[in-house]
């Protein structure tokens, strides 16, 4: 069924659906009123409870009549200096979002946050960040991980015969790390074959971390390490759901809100990323947003790529290394 609610007399009365779209007389007044379609109804009625939700969560927040906040910008609600940015649940939560909320609401943009993307809790940030460190000698973990799991075996063997000493002992150190945090259910350094073997886990967050998500938790961890060091502001979010006025849908990988009024997008792309260029080009004139605040992090890409594909295009391309540089000239 159709809705109507009239201004005058706020009466609220449901009306065929095929009245929808058009105006009629109020049942009770007679004031024109619009038909409007349950659907748009609940969306603008949600709207406006999640606003004001937002708005009340702020108020009570102890730092909100405590710290004075420039007109310029609207507040954020950063983690205090003592937290750990590596292992706290302060970012997931709906006032650390608000003014991510209110900066796509102002571009009449729908948002949906995933408030565990930002949730350190767990070991996600930790082995993302092990792996963008030294993603040259661990790649061919992931890559045998990642088909293994496609290909819905149980194990994989990395070889280390090959390897240099110090590549050898790193990756075995990293797959053993994989075994502490549960990332594997079991692994095996079988010394007098020189290999490692894993005993994969099945758990559909495994599987996606694996698929490439450990890239956006690398993004994400980088991001929040460079705020936080220059003592900046900040509102972040991974997996960040958005729909359009026209309804296209995106989501966005990674995304902070600096100061309240500098926002960084961080797309991630372990596989393939030509064929979504024009796609993110698009989605970065709607946002408003300078091609060096739109970053497109490829791993494996080389500097000179990353160089002339960012001379090519309105969009900033760096590799897992060259994120945290980039970065660094933004803040």
């Amino acid at each position: 069924m159709a809705i109507i609610r009239c201004n005058k007399c706020t009466q609220l009365a449901e009306q065929p659906d095929n009245l929808a779209g058009q105006s009629i007389a109020c049942p009770q007044c007679g004031t024109p009123v619009a038909v409007h379609s349950t659907l748009f109804f609940i969306e603008k009625l949600l709207d406006k409870y999640f606003t004001a939700q937002r708005e009340v969560i702020r108020l009570k927040a102890p730092a909100a009549s405590s710290k004075a906040i420039s007109p310029e910008a609207e507040p954020t609600n950063s983690p205090p200096s003592d937290v750990d940015l590596a292992n706290t649940d302060f970012l997931a939560t709906e006032l650390q979002h608000g003014p991510i909320y209110d900066w796509f609401h102002k571009k009449q943009i729908k948002v949906q946050a995933n408030m565990r993307g930002v949730d350190t809790s767990g070991f996600f940030d930790e082995v993302a960040e092990a792996i963008g460190g030294n993603f040259d000698v661990l790649k061919e973990v992931l890559e045998r991980i990642r088909w293994s799991q496609q290909k819905e075996h149980a194990s994989t063997t990395i070889h280390l015969d090959k390897k240099s000493p110090n590549d050898a002992k790193a990756i075995s150190a990293f797959c053993q790390q994989l075994y502490d945090f549960s990332f594997v259910a079991k692994c095996f350094h079988n010394k007098p074959e020189n290999n490692v073997r894993l005993i994969l886990q099945t758990a559909p967050t495994i599987r996606d971390f694996f698929n490439g998500e450990w890239l956006e938790w690398h993004a994400l961890m980088t991001s929040l390490r460079y705020a936080k060091e220059r003592k900046r502001r900040f509102s972040c979010t991974r997996g960040l759901n958005l729909t359009l006025a026209n309804g296209d849908p995106y989501e966005l990988d990674v995304f902070m809100l600096i100061d309240g009024n500098l926002p960084i997008c961080i797309e991630c792309k372990s596989g393939e990323f030509r064929q979504n260029i024009d796609r993110y080009l698009a989605l970065r004139k709607r946002l408003g947003l300078d091609a060096r605040q739109f970053v497109m992090c490829i791993t494996g890409l080389s500097d000179d790529n990353a160089k002339a594909f960012s001379a090519m295009y309105d969009l900033t391309f760096v590799n897992e290394r060259g994120l945290s540089t980039h970065l660094g000239r933004l803040f």
